[in-house]
């Protein structure tokens, strides 16, 4: 059996009600019975029960997560970010994946909460099939929608503004002298996929550049090569490929340059997320960085909010991307 609170009392030469109010900070006692309590709860190596907290203080210290893969080297960032942020509030994550499935998604919310989670903090897989869900855990704890959201809106959202994030890429292949330009993306079923989207053509519209019909499938490094060789046997290829994430953009290149294409000399390549390989690609790739730590900290703070019942309206914040420049695009030279 293990050590229990009788035993750090006995030891300390205390009563349990004074171990107990000392282990638990809630009551003052004297700084001697502090002090005696502390050492003989370190002698012994005593553990709190957590689940008996748990049910007195109606709390479990943990949060939920859930992402839809994490395979994505964006979504590994973002867990990592949400979970520093986590610690220095002392307390911890679990973490779950939907695999991109509305059903599975569904489950490991109702998983989450028999686990007596204190919320929730969900980029949502689906942006229509994930709402009944993801609106039903909202209403039992506070939760916060990451990156990806509902259709229905409902709660809290913290994302990347989208419509900079592609006005920054095709304004940079536009000065590196791009006329026609694709968007290589995912299929309309989430949120990012379809602001992405919507964001490059009003982009290219507003720089007047020829947008030509955007290839949609996965957020996927597969889909990425896939979409170059679509490229490769589709005509005349265009000056630059705008895409929905780093995994399409460095499957793509790859693709391109198995064909005998250049990069950036005869296509330009921008990417979107700024994953850690993303500096690694041949070329290194030029990108468009998600400000993920800053993202993570107003989760966090939101989520702190609505478990605090302070009164507000839901918020919904896009928080300003930021362009990073490598090798995959050029800038317009003189005499051009």
């Amino acid at each position: 059996m293990g050590v229990t609170i009788h035993d750090v009392a006995k030891a300390a030469g205390v009563s349990v009600a004074s171990a107990s109010r000392a282990l638990s900070g809630r009551r003052k006692v004297t700084a001697d019975v502090a002090e005696r309590v502390s050492r003989a709860a370190a002698e012994l190596g005593y553990q709190p029960n957590a689940v008996a907290k748990a049910l007195r203080d109606q709390t479990t210290g943990t949060i939920g997560m859930i992402v839809p893969g994490i395979g994505n080297p964006f979504f590994t960032t973002m867990v990592e970010a949400v979970e520093r942020r986590l610690q220095e509030t002392g307390r911890d994550l679990l973490l779950c994946s939907s695999q991109y499935d509305p059903l599975i998604e569904a489950r490991r919310l109702e998983t989450l909460l028999s686990r007596r989670v204190d919320g929730l903090i969900i980029s949502p897989c689906d942006i229509e099939a994930s709402a009944p869900a993801v609106l039903s855990a909202a209403g039992r704890v506070p939760l916060v929608q990451l990156d990806r959201y509902i259709e229905a809106g409902g709660t809290d959202w913290v994302g990347l503004d989208d419509n900079a994030a592609l006005a920054q890429a095709v304004e940079h292949v536009a000065a590196g002298g791009a006329r026609t330009v694709v968007f290589a993306g995912s299929r309309l079923v989430n949120s990012s996929a379809r602001l992405r989207l919507s964001g490059f053509q009003l982009a290219t519209e507003r720089a007047g550049l020829e947008a030509r019909t955007p290839l949609l499938g996965e957020f996927t490094h597969e889909w990425g090569m896939q979409a170059g060789r679509l490229l490769l046997g589709d005509g005349p290829l265009p000056d630059a490929v705008i895409c929905g994430n780093d995994e399409i953009a460095i499957g793509l290149i790859r693709a391109l340059r198995l064909g005998g294409i250049r990069v950036p000399h005869e296509v330009m390549v921008v990417g979107m997320d700024d994953v850690g390989h993303a500096a690694m690609c041949d070329p290194p790739l030029t990108t468009v960085a998600q400000p993920v730590d800053e993202m993570a900290a107003e989760a966090v703070r939101l989520l702190e909010q609505v478990r605090l019942g302070r009164t507000r309206a839901i918020q919904r914040i896009a928080i300003a991307p930021r362009l990073v420049v490598r090798e995959t695009s050029r800038q317009r030279t003189e005499g051009e």
